[in-house]
């Protein structure tokens, strides 16, 4: 089993990369989805988080108002480092758990895990290929815009607060462009998928 780690800015374009990888045959884990699940009320990181931020945070059916707590961290870096501490373990064990299932059932298969801050956990040393997604400034930001529904100065905010491409890069083995076409982007994703399966075979 190929293990490939899928990364990328805020809006770059990861996981329209990822999902073509999984339409040609890669078996895609997404960690923003399963950092939602350990936060569900039956989740393992729920009881501590509440804990630790509070009761505000919660909505009337008691499940966690993810935009209160994305509020609570917003530029307070000690308070989304406990964030992190208190979520990763739980993701992180669901990967590898995902991992193994996959690597019993396609031991010659591509396992793809999509993470926004893959570098910055340093969670990347446990993949055998990285791949970096990014884009130009200017479009990350109008990408941001309409799909965020933010206001240009809060989104600029997040931007400056991400480590820069140019630091993810040297991470990567191999880097998508998505400033152009979605057909560009297509392009590079196929040809980046094959070098994958010369790797594995």
């Amino acid at each position: 089993m190929l293990k490939v780690g899928l990364t990328g800015g805020l809006a770059c374009g990861k996981s329209f990369v990822g999902r073509e990888l999984a339409r040609l045959g890669c078996h895609l884990i997404e960690a923003d989805r399963l950092g939602h699940e350990v936060l569900l009320p039956e989740g393992e990181a729920y009881a501590d988080v509440v804990r630790e931020f509070g009761a505000g945070i919660l909505n009337d059916d008691g499940t966690i108002d993810r935009k209160h707590l994305a509020r609570e961290v917003f530029g307070k870096p000690e308070r989304l480092a406990e964030l992190n501490r208190l979520v990763h373990p739980g993701v992180f064990r669901r990967e590898r758990e995902l991992m193994a299932e996959f690597a019993r059932t396609d031991p010659h298969g591509i396992a793809v895990v999509e993470a926004a801050i893959l570098i910055e956990t340093g969670n990347y040393k446990n993949f055998d290929r990285i791949i970096l997604v990014e884009c130009a400034e200017n479009v990350q930001l109008e990408r941001a815009l309409e799909r965020e529904g933010s206001n240009r100065d809060e989104v600029q905010a997040r931007l400056s607060r991400q480590m820069p491409a140019a630091e993810k890069r040297k991470f990567a083995h191999y880097v998508i462009d998505t400033s152009g076409s979605k057909e560009d982007t297509l392009q590079s994703v196929r040809e980046i998928y094959d070098s994958l399966r010369r790797i594995e075979t």
